[in-house]
């Protein structure tokens, strides 16, 4: 185990921790799919977590983002910043400022049940809504946790504490089913788990911060994360654009073709999102932006080293590989998720970290709405032409348009050159191999 955490660092303890995440909500979906449960009563847990996904990602990832450069250079702070102070209010405020907006969206969910229940339940109420309102209240400031070991530097301790709250989540939520109980014992499992995060997040408030409110850090928080807000919004939104553009012009088993493959490879998306993350607070700590720049070109190498191969063959077997995880009505769905496989292009180059990191967050905003303009534009253009395949294609330009006016404005505006953070001769071999791939799996498969 020693010789194992000597490799733990910022990056890896927060993909650690993603994928340890991930894997646990990935079992608990297989047991539930193997367990007495019927299809009927895994939907409303599903359709619980969704709703609660749905109203709460984008600003809980808005938050964060926004959170991570300003912890040790905000304008605000009237504490000197030094290695001897151990505590101070930002923690505290940040999570008095994600609190506020659970509160917030207890009360969305409270006010528009009539909506949800139209939207997911054809007008009847929503099985244990009132649950789910309780667990959007307690759950999320928690996510505050990992990202308060990591700006203390207790990287292991990252990696401890997603072992043991995840072990502890697959037991309340995904053991009451084994033992043969319905699904309404796994949502007051969501409620426990989200009840003993927040009892660890309070020990930590304690440890680490005092509880004084600085509004002034407040405002500062919320300029700089508003933009990322939105951004999160607007780009999670494509996806459920792109469901209405389809079902609007196609059948439900179209539809249903599309949803199973219009999806990124999760551990791509998983590595790249954490790995930006913990980048960020880089921005604040280094007084050389050089530095920064130099750490994120090295290590998206070794991701691209990693990921793009991954990729790459689960791009070659995805045609087998449909048909027996679900069924063979599915094939089809294989080339739309190969499409979204060549998202990688786009996921593992990091301009909007340097523009988070310096604080630049009205370009993140401005290029995601230029962003959904141009897919659901382009989607509309496509779908006559090449169908379901057109509104994929869609979204694969898009997002490549989004980075590469990050990049552009980092080059011009900012004046970094892509060359100082984007490993380029290792990316444009990938990029170009992966296409090769593409190309041949499309037309000789």
């Amino acid at each position: 185990m020693k010789y194992i955490s000597k490799y733990i660092t910022k990056v890896s303890s927060l993909q650690i921790f993603q994928i340890i995440r991930f894997g646990t909500l990935f079992i608990i979906g297989i047991v539930f799919a193997k367990s007495h449960l019927t299809t009927s009563e895994i939907g409303i847990y599903e359709t619980l977590i969704f709703i609660a996904g749905a109203i709460s990602f984008f600003w809980v990832n808005g938050l964060i983002q926004s959170f991570l450069p300003l912890y040790n250079s905000n304008k605000s702070s009237t504490e000197k910043q030094n290695e001897t102070k151990t505590k101070d209010t930002r923690f505290y405020n940040a999570f008095l400022l994600i609190s506020l907006f659970s509160v917030l969206s207890f009360l969305f969910i409270y006010f528009f049940k009539g909506y949800f229940a139209d939207l997911f339940n054809n007008g009847k109420e929503i099985p244990h809504i009132n649950l789910l309102m309780i667990y959007v209240l307690l759950n999320n400031p928690s996510f505050l946790i990992e990202y308060i070991y990591l700006l203390k530097n207790r990287v292991k301790q990252v990696v401890r504490y997603g072992i043991i709250i995840f072990s502890i989540q697959f037991i309340v939520v995904a053991f009451p089913v084994i033992l043969g109980y319905g699904i309404i014992t796994s949502i007051y499992g969501l409620i426990i788990i989200s009840v003993i995060r927040l009892i660890w997040l309070f020990y930590l408030l304690n440890k680490y911060s005092h509880f004084s409110l600085s509004l002034p850090f407040i405002k500062e928080h919320i300029s700089l994360g508003y933009p990322l807000i939105l951004s999160a919004l607007l780009s999670g939104s494509a996806l459920y654009i792109d469901g209405i553009i389809i079902s609007n012009k196609f059948d439900n088993a179209t539809f249903a073709i599309f949803r199973y493959g219009a999806r990124e490879f999760p551990i791509v998306v998983l590595l790249a999102n954490a790995f930006s993350n913990a980048m960020l607070p880089e921005f604040s700590l280094s007084i050389n932006i050089n530095e920064v720049l130099f750490k994120i070109k090295e290590k998206s190498k070794k991701l691209m080293h990693f990921l793009f191969p991954l990729t790459i063959v689960f791009m070659l077997i995805s045609k087998w590989l449909y048909p027996i995880i679900f069924n063979q009505n599915f094939a089809e769905s294989a080339d739309i998720f190969n499409i979204y496989l060549l998202l990688i292009v786009s996921r593992l180059i990091f301009p909007h970290t340097i523009l988070i990191g310096n604080k630049k967050t009205n370009v993140i905003l401005s290029a995601s709405l230029l962003e959904i303009i141009i897919n659901v534009s382009l989607s509309l253009l496509f779908i006559k032409h090449w169908g379901i395949l057109g509104v994929a294609f869609a979204t694969i330009i898009a997002h490549y348009f989004q980075k590469a006016y990050w990049v552009v404005y980092n080059c011009f505006i900012t004046k970094i050159n892509p060359g100082l953070y984007i490993p380029v001769s290792t990316y444009t071999i990938y990029s170009v191999i992966i296409f090769i791939v593409y190309l041949f799996v499309t037309y000789y498969f």
